[in-house]
C-alpha cells in the first residue's frame, strides 16, 4: 500500500483540491477546526487454556470534520471517504458559526520528528508464527509448577494512519503502529485460587515479543505475582504510612492527580487544581510531568489528533502547579498555548485533552532507606481498578500485589488492601522520593468521557506519611 504524501487521496480516490475547497468553505468565519482522516488495521489473537479462542482482524477508515465557535463545537464523522460525505458533514458544521469571532486561530507549527517507524507491525510475522509464539508461552508457563492451571495469552497490534488538514492547505500526517503481549495466569494451590497478569508494548513492531528472553519475562513475572498472591493474608485496615512502588504504581498518580490536570476541567473549574496556578499544591520535590515525545512509548505521539506537536509538559514543579495540559479549544478559551494533548479514540470522536505519558521525576533517597524508615506501613507495588471524583480529587484503589512493612523491613504479602484518600491531600503528604523512577511496561489504556486511549504512566518509589487502607484483617 502506497504511503505517499497523498495517501489518504489515492487511497480514496478523492481530489485533493476538492477536499481543501469544501474545508475552506465549511470553517470560513469560524474560530478553529480541522479534518481528521483516519486509516487503520488492528489484529488480536487469544490464546486460552492451549486453544486458540479468538482471532480478528479489522480495518477501518473514515473522517471527522468540526467546527469550533466560541465554546460549541459541530462535529460530523463518516466510515466514507468521499468528497460528497464531506460536504454533508459540512452542513453540519456551518450550523455553529454565530457567536464566531471570525477569525480562524493560527495553525499549528510542523515538526519533521520521527518517535517511532511508520513500519506496519502486523505485516512483519506471518499468522502462523503469531500462533506459534502464544503457544510457546503456554507451554513455558505450564511446565514452571503444577500450580499453574490455566493459561491466558494475547497478542494485539495496530497500525494507524492519520491525517489532519486545515483551511489553506495545510496537512500534517502521523503513521503509528501499537503492539502488546499480554500473559495471565491463575495459580492453584488446595482450595485456593489467584490469578495474575504480566505484559509490554509501545510503539513498535513484534520483533521484541519473539524474543525469547522477552516472553519468558513476562510469564516469570506473572508466575511471581501469583505465587505471592497464594501467600497472602487479609490486609490490614486503618491509617498509616504507604510506600508505593515504582513504574506501573503511577497509575495512581495518573487517575488521581493527572485527570485533574487536563485543561478542559480547570476552565470548567470543576477540579481539585482550579484556579491554583503558581501556588504550591505538593511536598518539596514533588515534580510531575506529562510527556508524549519519549520513543516508541505506547502513549508517545509525534502530534496530537490535531495536529499540534507533542511536548514534555511541566505540571507541578518541585511542589508548584505550572501549568495545565491543553487541546487548542481549550487553551484558547484560558488564553494559554496548547500542549499537544487533544486526544480522541478515532475519527468517529472529537478531540479532547488527554493525557500521554504521565509521571514523577526522581528524587535522592535510596528506595531501600525509604522503607527502612517506616515501622508499621504498607508496600504497595501493583495496582488494579479504581475509582476518582475529579472534582473533590477523592480516589478509591486496589492493590493486586502490597506488603506490610514491619520495623523497616518487607514482611508478609496481604491481599484485599484498598487505598482511599485525596489526590491533592496525597501531593502534600509525600515525605520522600526515590531515585529509581521507572515507566510502566506499556499496557496503560486511559478512559474519558467515552473515550480509550493509550497512555503510559510512571512514578519513583514513594513514601505517603498517612495514607487510609481499606483492608479485611
Amino acid at each position: 500500500m502506497s504511503l505517499s504524501p497523498d495517501f489518504f487521496f489515492q487511497h480514496s480516490g478523492m481530489d485533493a483540491d476538492t477536499v481543501t475547497r469544501l474545508l475552506d468553505n465549511s470553517l470560513h468565519g469560524l474560530d478553529d477546526g480541522e479534518l481528521f482522516l483516519e486509516y487503520s488495521q488492528s489484529e488480536a489473537l487469544l490464546l486460552d487454556d492451549g486453544r486458540l479462542k479468538s482471532a480478528s482482524f479489522d480495518t477501518n477508515q473514515g473522517f471527522g470534520l468540526r467546527g469550533v465557535s466560541g465554546e460549541a463545537t459541530g462535529y460530523a464523522h463518516a466510515s466514507e471517504l468521499s468528497a460528497a460525505a464531506i460536504a454533508r458533514a459540512a452542513e453540519t458544521v456551518k450550523a455553529v458559526r454565530s457567536g464566531a469571532s471570525g477569525t480562524l486561530s493560527h495553525p499549528p507549527i510542523g515538526t519533521n520528528r520521527q518517535l517511532y517507524s511508520p513500519a506496519n507491525p502486523l505485516d512483519t510475522q506471518d499468522f502462523a508464527q503469531k500462533v506459534a509464539l502464544l503457544r510457546s508461552i503456554d507451554a513455558y508457563a505450564r511446565q514452571k509448577d503444577n500450580k499453574v492451571v490455566q493459561v491466558s495469552v494475547s497478542l494485539a497490534g495496530s497500525w494507524q494512519v492519520v491525517e489532519i488538514m486545515r483551511p489553506g492547505g495545510q496537512r500534517a500526517r502521523d503513521i503509528r503502529p501499537l503492539v502488546r503481549l499480554n500473559v495471565s495466569l491463575v495459580l492453584a494451590s488446595g482450595e485456593r485460587r489467584e490469578s495474575a497478569s504480566y505484559g509490554g508494548g509501545g510503539r513498535h513492531g513484534y520483533d521484541d515479543f519473539f524474543k525469547e528472553a522477552t516472553w519468558k519475562r513476562y510469564v516469570d513475572e506473572a508466575y511471581r505475582q501469583g505465587e505471592v498472591a497464594l501467600e497472602s493474608v487479609n490486609a490490614p485496615a486503618g491509617t498509616m504510612p504507604v510506600v508505593l512502588g515504582p513504574g506501573w504504581p503511577g497509575i495512581l498518580l495518573h487517575e488521581a492527580i493527572g485527570h485533574g490536570l487536563e485543561g478542559d476541567f480547570n476552565r470548567k473549574k470543576t477540579s481539585a487544581f482550579s484556579g491554583l496556578l503558581g501556588e504550591r499544591v505538593g511536598s518539596k520535590g514533588v515534580t510531575i510531568v506529562d510527556d508524549g515525545t519519549l520513543d516508541q512509548r505506547r502513549g508517545s505521539l509525534t502530534i496530537d489528533d490535531e495536529g499540534t506537536p507533542t511536548s514534555r509538559t511541566v505540571l507541578i514543579e518541585d511542589g508548584i502547579l505550572k501549568g495545565y495540559m491543553q487541546d487548542r479549544t481549550n487553551a484558547r478559551l484560558m488564553g494559554m498555548a496548547a500542549t499537544g494533548n487533544g486526544r480522541r479514540e478515532s475519527h468517529a470522536h472529537q478531540p479532547m485533552p488527554r493525557m500521554t505519558n504521565t509521571y514523577m521525576l526522581s528524587g535522592e533517597h535510596d528506595p531501600g532507606a525509604i522503607l527502612e524508615s517506616v515501622q508499621d506501613g504498607l508496600y504497595a507495588v501493583n495496582f488494579g481498578g479504581g475509582q476518582v471524583d475529579i472534582t473533590s480529587g477523592k480516589f478509591v484503589f486496589s492493590c493486586t500485589e502490597a506488603y506490610r512493612i514491619r520495623s523497616g523491613k518487607i514482611a508478609e504479602p496481604v491481599k484485599g488492601a484498598t487505598l482511599i484518600g485525596n489526590g491533592p491531600d496525597v501531593l502534600t503528604r509525600v515525605k520522600m522520593i526515590g531515585n529509581d523512577l521507572a515507566l510502566d511496561p506499556g499496557v496503560g489504556t486511559c478512559g474519558k468521557g467515552g473515550q480509550s486511549v493509550p497512555a503510559g504512566v510512571g512514578q519513583p518509589t514513594l513514601l505517603v506519611d498517612a495514607l487510609t487502607v481499606g483492608g479485611t484483617a
